[in-house]
């Protein structure tokens, strides 16, 4: 069965169509505004890997030279790597899909979004997020989402949305927003010297926008999408949890309150994480890697409580401090220039 769903956004048809192409994926879409075509793909594995603790999800964004009639240059005639454009675009599309994957849920997935049609006007990549937000909706991967992307640009006192090359080159300030029907996930961009007022309502404008394409996908979801397979939980993840807060919590405080170094700091949690295994490797047998997990979700747990309700950071400093900052010159003698930038322990020469 294939269904196609439209809406018009800055006076071009913005479709989302399933079913015609990549039947054995999991998910996929073709995206079209104006002549653009973007198709998303997305697949999973059959099964979680066991021991596995994080999520194995790489995002490929490609834009074909065929996409513009044109064959690569050169004596080489095929597609290269990745350019710097695509990888940044990738970026932008798994920013906003990587945390709505349910907890729990640790299987390889793949989500691969190609540029098969461009128009040379409008920046494909907002359209391939979107594309692979509505693949990712109507398979049976677990996924809270459907979420919405698009550009906003300010030429003159006007907001515009899903701009063309020519107005973001003119524009005061270009942002890409994401976000759900009801919350915002990323928002990306430059602007000259714009205010916060003025931001703020840029954020607001893409986000009326953003309920549209996920109304969109809702509808599309509606007809053909897949019922969402079941993640795959641990019975003894809670009892975990609960033996790993008796255990360290108070140690982990104690080491996020007192002030040292980071090399310090990061060798006395290492071996916290170290007694707390050999304690409890007996009693949950082949659960290392959720006693790690519970153990590290801990520690993120108190350094956000301790910032938020006490203000300082893990290093002793306030939430408004930098770290001290010394530069230094012509540190090697046959260059043209050289210099020595550092700002706390990390250095760039």
């Amino acid at each position: 069965m294939i269904v196609l769903k439209e809406i018009e956004i800055n006076g071009k048809t913005f479709s989302l169509e399933a079913g015609r192409f990549a039947r054995q994926a999991n998910g996929a879409v073709m995206v079209s505004f104006g002549d653009t075509k973007v198709l998303a793909v997305a697949v999973a594995a059959d099964e979680q890997v066991v021991g596995q603790d994080f999520l194995p999800l790489s995002v490929e964004y490609r834009e074909k030279y065929s996409a513009v009639g044109k064959i690569p240059g050169g004596f080489i005639k095929r597609e290269g790597k990745p350019t710097e454009k695509e990888i940044l675009s990738a970026r932008l599309i798994d920013r906003p899909i990587r945390p709505l994957f349910p907890k729990g849920y640790m299987t390889e997935t793949q989500v691969v979004v190609q540029v098969y049609s461009s128009d040379q006007e409008h920046d494909p990549d907002v359209i391939g997020a979107v594309g692979a937000s509505a693949a990712l909706a109507i398979s049976d991967i677990p996924f809270e989402g459907p979420i919405g992307e698009v550009r906003v640009c300010l030429l003159g006192d006007q907001f515009i949305v899903n701009p063309t090359y020519k107005e973001i080159e003119e524009a005061r300030l270009e942002i890409v927003v994401a976000g759900t029907e009801d919350s915002i996930l990323m928002v990306e961009g430059e602007a000259r010297e714009v205010s916060e007022e003025t931001m703020l309502e840029a954020i607001k404008f893409g986000h009326e926008y953003i309920k549209q394409l996920v109304a969109l996908q809702k509808e599309l979801v509606a007809e053909i999408g897949k019922p969402k397979r079941e993640v795959q939980l641990y019975p003894e993840e809670e009892e975990i949890v609960k033996a790993v807060r008796e255990l360290c919590y108070d140690k982990i405080n104690q080491v996020i309150h007192t002030p040292s170094s980071k090399e310090v700091r990061r060798n006395n949690l290492k071996q916290i994480n170290l007694e707390t295994i050999e304690a409890l490797k007996e009693k949950f047998p082949e659960r290392e890697f959720l006693i790690k997990s519970a153990i590290h979700d801990l520690e993120r747990e108190l350094m956000r409580k301790m910032i938020l309700e006490e203000g300082v950071r893990l290093d002793g400093r306030g939430t408004r401090d930098i770290r001290p900052i010394y530069c230094e010159v012509g540190l090697l003698p046959r260059t043209h220039g050289s210099a020595l930038f550092t700002r706390g322990e990390t250095q760039s020469l």
